[in-house]
């Protein structure tokens, strides 16, 4: 197989993206979007291909650096961030990975038995994080550095049912949805609390164009807790942080596992999300989603995982073909993986769906 990327490069543009996600017409080329890449995948990258041996690794920025050139290599029109220093000390659990590309440290997992906060006393007693406080130095060197071709997406800001679970525990919170559903709603309370002040830090910064919250919501055959407690304890909260986001002439994109079928109204109509991102063969193609709800959002990503990690090269430049002459038409579908870029992909798949993207021309 020749380099897949070698065959085609690609210049970035945000103002394409954007107009892309918000469904304004077919683009002029396939706009690409992922959650995020394994640290074991970047490495892999920049060690083939030779993109980082220039730079210093005692710069504070090394990191930015890192994340420009490999996003501009691969074709992204963005650069994804997260703030740091927001600490949220959890209950985990840590096992042997094993990826062709594993991570030596291994693979952490939430204690979903009982997390921190299983009581009051507990609630008042733990060490929320302060959104003031902060770490923006990331985004104030995009501010000053980003090219103007490329735009910036920050996660990290709103995974509110995702917290809410590690918080407390899955187990811990379901009995607590019967017994104690005023601590649900404190925890809630807070979580909407600091997300809300932690996006307003990130909204003065003017290159980041979309806010990308993750909040797994379900599993394969329905929500994790209930539908209405979502709309009680989770969608108020994800409604809030869009409003601030669309009040400022930005994107809000939800990633979030799961069949989600029975809240999909509330996040089109009622939080008003721009682009819903994750999907998964056994739950729902996203080419089916683009027949459902392609005239109201943007549908994101949508290569299976499983189904990138077992195909060969001519099955994954096929099913990136018809994806894209199904979602493409009109806007509103950017090419990804159905999840991330995990560390068990072959990374020559992953760059095959990549290449194929590239050389596609609309029928």
């Amino acid at each position: 197989m020749s380099d897949p990327l070698l065959s085609k490069r690609i210049t970035p543009n945000a103002e394409g993206l954007i107009r892309c996600i918000r469904r304004k017409g077919t683009p002029a080329r396939v706009h690409f979007i992922e959650l995020s890449l394994d640290a074991e995948i970047q490495q892999a990258i920049f060690a083939r291909y030779d993109l980082i041996s220039d730079l210093d690794g005692q710069d504070p920025f090394i990191d930015c650096k890192c994340q420009l050139r490999l996003q501009r290599f691969l074709g992204y029109d963005y650069v994804r961030c997260m703030l740091k220093g927001m600490a949220w000390p959890l209950h985990r659990e840590t096992v042997h990975d094993t990826a062709a590309l594993r991570r030596e440290t291994g693979r952490s997992y939430l204690d979903q038995h009982k997390g921190p906060i299983t009581n009051r006393d507990e609630f008042e007693s733990y060490p929320w994080p302060d959104p003031s406080k902060a770490d923006t130095r990331m985004l104030e060197w995009y501010e000053a550095n980003l090219p103007e071709d490329m735009c910036v997406i920050v996660c990290g800001v709103g995974p509110l049912a995702e917290y809410l679970s590690a918080l407390m525990g899955y187990e811990t919170l379901c009995y607590a949805l019967r017994d104690q559903r005023d601590l649900v709603k404190a925890v809630s309370d807070r979580l909407i609390q600091i997300f809300s002040g932690l996006l307003r830090r990130v909204l003065t910064f003017k290159r980041v164009r979309i806010v990308w919250p993750t909040d797994d919501m379900g599993f394969r055959t329905g929500t994790l807790i209930s539908p209405d407690d979502l709309r009680e304890f989770v969608l108020p909260g994800h409604k809030r942080l869009c409003q601030m986001t669309h009040d400022d002439g930005r994107l809000y994109l939800l990633h979030s596992d799961g069949k989600l079928d029975a809240i999909m109204p509330d996040l089109i109509d009622k939080v008003r999300i721009d682009g819903k991102h994750s999907f998964e063969d056994t739950i729902e193609r996203v080419t089916d989603a683009k027949k459902k709800y392609g005239d109201k959002i943007a549908l994101l990503g949508g290569i299976d995982v499983d189904f990138l990690c077992r195909a060969d090269e001519s099955q994954i430049r096929r099913r990136v073909r018809e994806t894209l002459d199904a979602c493409l038409p009109g806007g509103g579908f950017c090419l990804g993986t159905g999840n991330t870029v995990a560390n068990y992909i072959p990374l020559d798949n992953y760059l095959v769906m990549l290449d194929e993207g590239r050389r596609y021309v609309s029928p």
